[in-house]
């Protein structure tokens, strides 16, 4: 796929690396794991978000805008990617922060992300959940207009078709790193949550006859939304590419079993999955996306979803960042695992 076809900035450092997780596998006895290191793309301490601004931050030049608006939740790794991309290209930033996580302590609202967003200086405005937050953008793009900006929206988690070529682009890497190694990929495993990644994704291994399946672990919405979502965006994101044939509904599958409470709400399977990754590999992952996704992983290991034999790759997204924020419930943990070792 030729995708120097649209507008792009180069901020990803890539390619990121590909790595064995070898103490993690003898550790649960096989598959053989191996983590797409996304959390290295560089750019405000990297994420996967990165990918997605190269072709977005592209067309927001491109179309001579001034002024990048966008929404997340309040400790969004995204927000926090694109407000740094703009900084890097003289644009200015208003990002709108949903406050998704009910009883939110000071240090949720104050450290991590939104300490990393007040830094590279974003307008930071908040609303209530529960709102249309696309409409949201609009009225604020509206407002902006109004007052002399050409404003550029993104959506959130830079999920639409010109967000997701930025993982388009990432299926190609990696199938070139897997060519490289001589290393057959059996499945690939990630944390879905606006549908970009995934979406993006799908259509760079479908569109590549890769033969390699792709599995989401939501973060959010139940199975039924979240496939329906990346569908729908991966259907756009076929369109945009002009790939001949039908796009196969049946690649996108997710597993909305490790959700939890709801977004951004710990559970006991993402703990120990960021305590387990950080002490047998020297890996952290993040509360809210990767831990989910990894803890989703993990427990599929252990139920014998995949066969001792087969290569399953997990694409690390990003935002250790949001560690900070969750303090203290990582700290009792890591304190309670200390004292029953």
């Amino acid at each position: 796929m030729h995708l120097s076809r649209f507008p792009r900035v180069k901020l990803t450092q890539a390619p990121t690396p590909l790595q064995p997780l070898a103490r993690l596998t003898a550790l649960l006895g096989g598959p053989n794991l191996y983590i797409k290191r996304d959390d290295n793309t560089g750019l405000a301490l990297g994420g996967n978000k990165t990918r997605k601004l190269e072709f977005l931050i592209g067309e927001a030049l491109a179309r001579k805008a001034t002024h990048i608006v966008t929404q997340g939740a309040v400790q969004s790794n995204h927000v926090r990617q694109t407000v740094a991309a703009a900084a890097l290209h003289g644009l200015k930033a208003t990002v709108l922060l949903e406050e998704r996580v009910a009883e939110a302590d000071a240090i949720y609202r104050e450290n991590g992300n939104v300490l990393l967003d007040q830094i590279f200086g974003a307008s930071i405005e908040y609303r209530p959940a529960g709102l249309d937050m696309n409409q949201e953008l609009v009225a604020v793009g509206e407002r902006l207009r109004a007052a002399g900006e050409e404003p550029y929206l993104i959506p959130g988690g830079g999920s639409n078709p010109v967000g997701a070529l930025g993982y388009v682009e990432s299926a190609q890497e990696l199938i070139a790193q897997a060519n490289d190694r001589q290393l057959r990929i059996d499945h690939v495993v990630h944390a879905t949550g606006s549908a970009g990644t995934q979406a993006g994704l799908v259509v760079g291994l479908e569109g590549n006859n890769a033969q390699i399946p792709v599995l989401g672990i939501s973060v959010r919405a139940p199975r039924e939304k979240q496939e329906e979502n990346v569908a729908r965006l991966a259907q756009a994101t076929w369109e945009l590419l002009g790939i001949r044939g039908d796009f196969p509904r049946e690649a996108v599958e997710a597993n909305a079993d490790y959700v939890g409470g709801g977004y951004g709400v710990p559970t006991e399977g993402m703990l120990e999955a960021v305590q387990l990754l950080a002490r047998t590999e020297g890996i952290l992952l993040d509360p809210v996306y990767s831990g989910k996704g990894f803890a989703g992983l993990l427990d599929l290991i252990r139920k014998g979803r995949f066969r001792k034999d087969e290569n399953v790759v997990f694409v690390h997204t990003g935002g250790a960042v949001g560690l900070f924020a969750y303090q203290p419930v990582l700290a009792r943990h890591a304190a309670q695992a200390a004292q029953a070792s």
